[in-house]
């Protein structure tokens, strides 16, 4: 007797889908046209990848990306279970344009289909409930800054890093400091400091100790 729940939740302001899975069926080869990022929280799988047969057990993150062709069976007895996050891919896309900002190579895919991160596993959990809650709280800063820091997980880590200009970040702080109860996005604060959000977040970070939307909530 085969197991099976799935639960589907559209985001249209992020251009994101919410999916809830919990499932013991093999899935045959298939693909998506989205980024997906994903955590999986019990049980344990294999699947093909674009970098081979891969296996993932509960903590690891997991991910996808567009017209990758993948599929997915259970290890053991019983379901696995996962969270995933499916963005729609211009909005990754203009990530990965602000990371070549940053100096480096233009990232095109996300390069680990599964990846064994206690910290990435975090952020995951952070910006997933984050995401889920959107509509009712707005935190978009936060969903921002969580989504560009799980991505550094994501890729190719030998990716070159300009220097930080925390002299620049000087602006996007002051810009908190003037008015902590206006809308703030981490776009906004990047424009106000000239630099892509990636360069932003990590020289906020170097400069003060937080992230900005940890420096808002001080």
């Amino acid at each position: 007797m085969t197991a099976h729940a799935f639960k589907v939740q559209r985001i249209a302001g992020l251009g994101v889908d919410i999916v809830e899975a919990d499932s013991d069926r093999t899935f045959a080869r298939h693909m998506h046209e989205h980024f997906g990022i994903g955590l999986l929280v019990h049980g344990a799988q294999r699947s093909a990848s674009g970098r081979g047969q891969v296996e993932a057990s509960a903590g690891d993150l997991i991910s996808v990306n567009p017209a990758e062709v993948h599929d997915g069976a259970p290890i053991g007895n019983g379901t696995r279970r996962w969270q995933m996050l499916y963005f729609d891919p211009p909005l990754i896309a203009q990530a990965f344009k602000d990371m070549a900002n940053d100096g480096g190579i233009c990232p095109q895919e996300f390069a680990y289909p599964v990846l064994q991160s206690p910290r990435a596993a975090a952020l995951f959990r952070t910006l997933y409930q984050a995401i889920a809650q959107a509509e009712k709280l707005g935190d978009h800063l936060k969903i921002e800054e969580t989504l560009a820091l799980l991505l550094e997980h994501l890729l190719d880590r030998s990716m070159p890093i300009s220097p930080l200009p925390e002299v620049a970040a000087n602006r996007a702080k002051a810009l908190i400091d003037d008015d902590p109860q206006s809308p703030i996005s981490l776009a906004l604060l990047a424009r106000e400091a000239d630099l892509s959000r990636f360069q932003l977040e990590r020289a906020f970070t170097r400069l003060t100790g937080l992230t900005p939307h940890a420096y808002l909530l001080q």
